[in-house]
């Protein structure tokens, strides 16, 4: 009965609840809406019982007493196991709604996010800035890849029924999908500081020729991977990195092709190498060193490399050693579907592999200098342990 009564409330609209406006939102207020049902059906069913057996076992006269009663272990066994069919309805509802969330896809348009006292400052793949306000086509995926300059922040889309925080010194992710055109108003969740309430902006759904035009119009005009490859050349990362394959090895790890995969570290283990591992590369040196080399990475402070950098550098990483890689170290490819090439989403993904929505397929420019989202280490990123003797120049 509750599987039946889920399936229908699939379709029902929460009453005050925000607008719908993205794919998790339906399923995200069918189970809000199955909650409030279940509250209300057995608050409504316990106080109905209370009346009746009041009623009906009322003591009658003053010498009255109560004949004994024994235990029904049928009762006992009725009322322990319909609650428990019932919470565990919620459970396996509620995990399946939580992972599809909290796992972001990799065929997704890469979207950088940091947060900082009091505004959210994003960077698109192809090179594209903005501040409280984040352009997007509808039907596509968006993964946005967070962090923050200073205190804990929480961005949320209450249309969209997309929460997730944003922490000092990690990354965090999340996605979204727009189902339809509009303007919806973004903030931060979680107190910051005297300015707090005023941390908020919108995020402009278009659709996708609107969307189109509004890549070609903007100021943007190298990829987040363009823009590492250019920080990367200036702090002189090139003088122990190598980023070329087959090239001789330096004092730090060879970063072609580095990113994804598994790094053994000095004294024992290994790790993944992802955009945490290579922000803490660039951050903190000697806490993870890749084995075999030594630490002569200096440390990059927000001082010297701001996360903004650091997330330009990871793309940049992220990108050697992938097809897209080789024009984005290159620099600016620019061009609709009709320029030159056919038609692909901003991370290099086909438009049908990266929509889940087969109708009107998004598509959005190249990118530009054709990075794939991610990240790379900074100035002489010893991404995994690498090294660096020279001293960090300013940018």
């Amino acid at each position: 009965m509750s599987l039946i009564l889920a399936m229908f409330l699939a379709q029902v609209t929460v009453p005050f609840a925000p607008e719908q406006a993205s794919t998790f939102a339906p399923e995200v207020d069918a189970l809000y809406a199955y909650l409030w049902a279940l509250t209300i059906f057995v608050s409504a069913a316990v106080s109905a019982l209370i009346i009746f057996f009041a009623i009906k076992y009322r003591r009658r006269q003053a010498t009255e007493l109560p004949r004994p009663r024994a235990g029904s272990m049928v009762l006992e066994l009725t009322w322990t196991i319909i609650p428990l069919l019932i919470s565990m309805t919620i459970f396996v509802w509620g995990v399946s709604i939580y992972f599809r969330i909290y796992r972001a896809p990799h065929e997704a348009m890469e979207v950088f996010v940091v947060g900082k006292q009091w505004m959210w400052k994003f960077q698109h793949q192809t090179g594209q800035r903005e501040i409280n306000e984040l352009h997007v086509p509808v039907g596509a995926r968006v993964r946005l890849t967070m962090t923050t300059e200073d205190v804990i922040h929480s961005f949320y889309v209450p249309a969209f029924r997309v929460k997730m925080d944003v922490v000092p010194g990690r990354y965090t992710q999340t996605w979204f999908e727009a189902t339809k055109a509009g303007r919806y108003y973004m903030f931060c969740a979680e107190y910051c500081g005297t300015n707090h309430s005023g941390m908020g902006g919108y995020v402009e759904v278009m659709e996708p020729a609107a969307y189109q035009q509004w890549l070609a119009g903007g100021t943007g005009s190298e990829s987040a991977a363009s823009q590492g490859r250019k920080l990367f050349q200036d702090r002189g990362c090139a003088s122990c990195h190598q980023v070329d394959p087959g090239g001789q090895q330096g004092r730090g790890p060879t970063l072609y092709g580095l990113f994804g995969k598994t790094q053994a570290i000095q004294g024992g283990g290994s790790v993944t190498v992802d955009e945490s591992y290579v922000r803490e590369s660039i951050r903190n040196p000697t806490a993870k060193l890749a084995e075999g080399f030594q630490p002569l990475m200096p440390v990059y402070p927000p001082e010297q490399l701001s996360e903004e950098q650091v997330l330009q550098l990871i793309a940049y990483i992220r990108s050697l050693g992938t097809q897209q890689g080789t024009s984005a170290a290159g620099g600016s490819t620019r061009g609709g579907p009709g320029e030159g090439g056919g038609a692909v989403t901003t991370t290099g993904q086909s438009p049908d592999m990266q929509r889940s929505n087969p109708v009107g397929p998004t598509q959005p420019r190249p990118s530009q200098g054709g990075g794939s989202p991610g990240s790379a280490g900074p100035g002489g990123a010893r991404t995994p342990g690498g090294t660096n003797p020279q001293p960090p120049r300013n940018p």
